[in-house]
């Protein structure tokens, strides 16, 4: 399970983890939005998720700590903590949300607006140290204390730690 900041880099630490192991990527993003940035009913998303992380093997990224450690947590093997700064997650958002590349961390139907409710989100991600990470890490010592987890800062943590994990299918020489 990756936890983070919006522009932490969940997604793409996702993606390399899912690569490098061969196991599925399951972006939480994608199973609570709905088309137009609607909110799935909490049952329907709390089935996609129950469903996404069924498999013995998976890399899941975000956070919905209070909808669905409970189902993701006891499947866990591991917790990696994203401790980005603030201002590289602000203009990580800030620049994807210019971006016109596909996301496949996004919902269908759900594309980057500029409004009010994005500067919200951008409030929300500049608070999101002090404001919301001690409740997420609350509910992740409450729901799975037992399982391990690894901060990393930085890119230079996050190579070191993906180059020391195996490549899936690779043989190990005896």
């Amino acid at each position: 399970m990756i936890l983070g900041n919006a522009g932490s880099g969940k997604s793409t630490l996702a993606r390399a983890l899912g690569a490098r192991l061969g196991l599925p990527v399951v972006h939480l993003d994608t199973l609570f939005w709905e088309p137009g940035w609607v909110e799935a009913d909490a049952e329907v998303f709390r089935e996609r998720v129950r469903h996404a992380v069924a498999p013995d093997a998976w890399v899941c990224e975000g956070n919905y700590a209070r909808r669905t450690f409970d189902l993701r947590l006891p499947r866990a093997e591991l917790v990696i903590w994203l401790d980005t700064p603030r201002w590289t997650c602000l203009r990580r958002v800030i620049a994807r949300s210019f971006s016109k590349r596909p996301r496949t961390d996004l919902a269908p139907g759900c594309q980057e607006q500029h409004n009010r409710a994005f500067l919200t989100f951008l409030k929300y991600v500049w608070h999101y140290d002090n404001a919301n990470r001690p409740g997420i890490e609350a509910m992740r010592l409450a729901q799975g204390p037992q399982v391990p987890v690894v901060h990393l800062r930085g890119n230079r943590q996050v190579a070191a730690f993906l180059n020391g994990l195996p490549v899936a299918g690779a043989t190990v020489a005896c």
